[in-house]
C-alpha cells in the first residue's frame, strides 16, 4: 500500500494545534489533590487530535527514528518503567511519565516527518497557539493583579501571592515562560504577515506580564529577546530594533508598577520579589545536595523519580528547609536520577540536535523563518529548564518537542520519497492519547473522593481503599492512607510508596510512627532526624515535647538514631 508524500493536511488540523497548544494554558478548573492534573490530561488529549488529523502529512516520520532528538527521548522513554521494575517506583508514577515522554517522542517524529507544505502551516499553527495562550493569559495577570476579586478559581485561577500574576497554570514562572514564547510567536507572525506596526504592542504587552509574575527567569528570558535582536541579522529591521527595546520595556513597566504601587499602597510582588536577591540560595543548595547524591550514585544514579525520596531521606545538616521534588535544573535532574553516563547521552544527543537545528536555521531558504522561530521557542525553554523544570509538564513538553521537530532539517523521506511511511501508528497514538486521558479523568475522581467527598460519599477508609486500586493515582491515595489510617504495616507500606511523589512533614511524622509502630525503632529516630534538618513549623511543633523529661523518655523520636541508614532500604 503507497500513501501520498505531499498530502495535504485535513482542512481543521491547523485548528486542531492552535486548541492544542492554548487550550491547556487557559484552563483554571482543578480538583485536590493536582492543581494542573487537567491542564495536562487537556495537552495530552489536544496533540493527540494533532496526531490524528496530522498524520497523512508526516510521510517521513519513521525516517526521524534515527535523529539524534528520537534517540534522546527514546532513552528517556525508557527510564521510568525501568525503575519501576528495579528501583521501587509506584506503577502509577512510572505508567504517568511514561505517557508524557511518548507523546513527546511522537510529536516530535511527526513534526520532522511532515512534507515541506504541511510544515509551513503547522508552523505557523503552532506560532498562532502561542500568541492566543499568550494573550488570553496577558488579559488574565490583569485580572489577577489589578482586579483580583475577578478570579473565581474556575475561570480566572487565583493567585495565592499579592502582586503577583501567576496565570491559570498557577505558577510565576510558567507564565513567564509563556509570554516569552508568546513573544517569540509575536514576532514570527508579524514579520509573515506584514503587521509589523503590532509587534511592539505585543511585546511590551509581554515583557508587563513578565514584571506582573514576578519571575526572574522571566526577566533572564527577556534578556534572550534582546540578544535574539542582536544575533538575527535576517530579520526585518523594525522586528530587530523592537526586539533590542525589551530590556527598556522592561524598565518602563518597572516604573509603572511603582507608580501604581506608591500611589495606591499596592503590592508589588517584583519589588520584594527581587529584594531577596538575583539568585536563589535554597536552589544553590538543592543543586550542592543533587551532585553530592550524583557522586555517590554516579553510574545508574538514584532511579528516574526518585531524587525526592533519595535526597529527603539522606543526612543534608545544611540542606535547603523547602521540601523539593526536583532539583530545579535539568541537567542535574537528569545526572542525579539515571547516572553520569545516561544522562550524559541524554544531553548529548540533545545538545546535537540543537546543533543541527542552529545549522537549519542558519539557511537561506523559505523555512529559514519557520526553523529560526521554532529553535527560539526551544532555546527559551531551554534557558527555563536551567532554572525549573517546565519539561515535566505536558503542556510545554509537547509544544517544545514539536517546535524541536520543525526546527530540526526535515528527513529525505519527509521530501519526496517513494516509500512514504504508513500514517497508522502516528493515528493509533493520536487515539491513545484522546482515550487515555479521557480515563485518567474517570479514574482521578477515585481521588477526588478522598479529598473532596460528596454529601452521600463512602467512609474515609472505604474511598481511600479505592482510591489505592487506581493504577493512575494510587499514590495519591497513598498519602492520605499514609496519613490518616492507625500507624501499622498498613500505613507503613503506604508511606513508602507515596513518598516517590512528595515527602513533607507530615508524611514524615506518620512514617517513623508507623515504623515506631512496627518495632523499627531505629529507623523510626533517623526519620524524625530527617524532619529536624527540615526546621519546618510542623515538624518542631512535634518537638517541642522533647524538652519536657517526662514527655522526652516516652517519645523515642526524641533521642536521635545511633547510625545513618541507607535510604534504598527504606523503600
Amino acid at each position: 500500500m503507497s500513501y501520498q508524500t505531499s498530502a495535504a493536511p485535513h482542512e481543521a488540523a491547523p485548528l486542531a494545534l492552535v486548541l492544542a497548544v492554548t487550550l491547556p494554558t487557559l484552563l483554571a478548573f482543578n480538583q485536590t489533590p493536582a492543581a494542573t492534573l487537567y491542564n495536562q490530561l487537556l495537552a495530552l488529549a489536544g496533540w493527540g487530535l494533532a496526531l490524528l488529523l496530522w498524520a497523512r502529512s508526516a510521510p517521513g516520520w519513521r525516517a526521524g527514528l534515527t535523529s539524534p532528538a528520537a534517540l534522546a527521548m527514546a532513552l528517556l522513554l525508557v527510564a521510568p518503567l525501568s525503575s519501576v521494575a528495579w528501583r521501587g517506583l509506584p506503577l502509577s508514577l512510572g505508567l504517568n511519565a511514561t505517557a508524557i515522554i511518548g507523546a513527546g517522542l511522537a510529536v516530535l517524529l511527526l513534526a520532522q516527518g511532515l512534507s515541506r507544505n504541511a510544515r509551513n502551516v503547522a508552523g505557523e499553527a503552532l506560532c498562532w497557539g502561542l500568541l492566543v495562550a499568550g494573550l488570553f493569559s496577558i488579559a488574565i495577570s490583569l485580572a489577577q493583579v489589578f482586579a483580583p476579586g475577578w478570579a473565581d478559581g474556575d475561570v480566572i485561577a487565583r493567585s495565592g501571592i499579592p502582586g503577583r500574576a501567576v496565570g491559570n497554570l498557577r505558577q510565576p514562572n510558567h507564565l513567564a515562560s509563556l509570554m516569552m514564547w508568546g513573544a517569540v510567536a509575536a514576532v514570527f507572525i508579524t514579520e509573515r504577515r506584514g503587521w509589523r506596526l503590532l509587534l511592539a504592542p505585543l511585546l511590551f504587552a509581554c515583557v508587563f506580564t513578565v514584571v506582573l509574575s514576578a519571575s526572574r527567569t522571566g526577566f533572564v528570558g527577556i534578556a534572550m529577546l534582546a540578544l535574539w535582536g542582536i544575533v538575527d541579522r535576517k530579520l526585518s529591521r523594525s522586528a530587530r530594533l523592537t526586539l533590542l527595546a525589551t530590556p527598556l520595556m522592561l524598565g518602563v513597566s518597572w516604573w509603572l508598577m511603582s507608580l501604581w504601587a506608591a500611589a495606591g499602597d499596592h503590592a508589588f510582588g517584583a519589588a520584594s520579589r527581587l529584594a531577596e536577591g538575583a539568585g536563589s540560595p535554597s536552589r544553590l543548595a538543592i543543586l550542592r545536595d543533587a551532585w553530592a547524591l550524583t557522586m555517590a550514585h554516579p553510574w545508574l544514579g538514584v532511579g528516574w523519580g526518585e531524587f525526592n525520596f533519595a535526597w529527603s531521606l539522606t543526612p543534608f545538616p545544611a540542606r535547603a528547609i523547602a521540601f523539593f521534588d526536583h532539583t530545579h535544573n535539568l541537567p542535574s535532574q537528569l545526572a542525579v536520577e539515571l547516572g553520569l553516563p545516561w544522562a550524559g547521552a541524554v544531553l548529548a544527543l540533545l545538545c546535537w540536535a540543537l546543533w543541527q537545528s542552529w545549522r537549519a536555521a542558519a539557511r537561506d531558504d523559505d523555512e529559514a523563518p519557520l526553523r529560526r522561530a521554532a529553535l527560539m521557542v526551544v532555546l527559551a525553554i531551554a534557558l527555563h529548564s536551567l532554572l525549573e523544570y517546565p519539561l515535566w509538564y505536558a503542556y510545554f513538553l509537547l509544544p517544545a518537542c514539536f517546535a524541536l521537530g520543525l526546527a530540526l532539517p526535515a528527513p529525505a523521506a519527509a521530501g519526496s520519497s517513494p516509500r512514504p511511511a504508513s500514517p497508522v501508528p502516528a493515528m493509533a497514538l493520536g487515539a491513545l492519547f484522546i482515550v487515555g486521558s479521557l480515563f485518567a479523568v474517570w479514574d482521578y475522581q477515585r481521588v477526588v473522593a478522598i479529598y473532596t467527598p460528596s454529601a452521600t460519599a463512602q467512609p474515609l477508609s472505604q474511598r481511600i481503599a479505592t482510591g489505592q486500586r487506581s493504577p493512575l493515582f494510587g499514590h495519591q491515595a497513598d498519602y492520605a492512607a499514609a496519613t490518616s489510617d492507625p500507624p501499622g504495616p498498613a500505613a507503613l507500606a503506604a508511606a513508602r510508596r507515596t513518598a516517590f511523589s512528595l515527602i513533607d512533614a507530615r508524611l514524615l511524622m506518620h512514617w517513623s510512627r508507623s515504623l515506631e509502630a512496627t518495632g523499627d525503632a531505629e529507623g523510626a529516630r533517623y526519620l524524625a532526624d530527617r524532619l529536624r534538618e527540615f526546621r519546618n513549623p510542623t515538624g518542631d511543633s512535634w518537638f517541642e515535647s522533647c524538652a519536657e523529661p517526662a514527655s522526652a523518655a516516652a517519645m523515642l523520636q526524641c533521642q536521635p538514631a545511633s547510625a545513618v541508614i541507607d535510604w534504598r532500604t527504606l523503600r
